[in-house]
């Protein structure tokens, strides 16, 4: 998938390694990058892992429509699909199959 980020100052923390650990710790720092490896490598949102360690889950409320991948507990990659439009099903869902760019919009706890 292509990576985009909300923010260039975001995108200088995720994308430098100095940055990262110092914003978020060197066991944190790693675990961002191997999530953002498995984001880059995936051809769409179907094919990230939905179950542990990476879970990568749609969240509701005020992040509906986005997505969230773990990292260590309780951070998580919150992203949404950068397409315009969405691409959808037929139920009005996001169609996952479809997504091949996304916008990381922030790691930190949600809840």
């Amino acid at each position: 998938m292509n990576i985009r980020f909300i923010s260039t100052k975001l995108q200088k923390v995720l994308c430098t390694e100095k940055e990262l650990v110092r914003h978020y710790g060197s066991k944190n720092a790693q675990k961002i990058q191997n999530r953002l490896v498995l984001l880059r490598n995936a051809p769409t949102l179907a094919q990230m892992p939905s179950t542990p360690p990476y879970r990568c889950h749609p969240l509701k409320g005020d992040y509906a429509g986005c997505f969230a991948v773990d990292v260590n507990h309780p951070f998580r990659i919150i992203f949404r699909p950068a397409h315009t439009p969405v691409p959808t099903k037929e139920d009005g869902g996001i169609d996952l199959t479809a997504v091949t760019d996304i916008e990381i919009l922030d790691i930190k706890d949600y809840h």
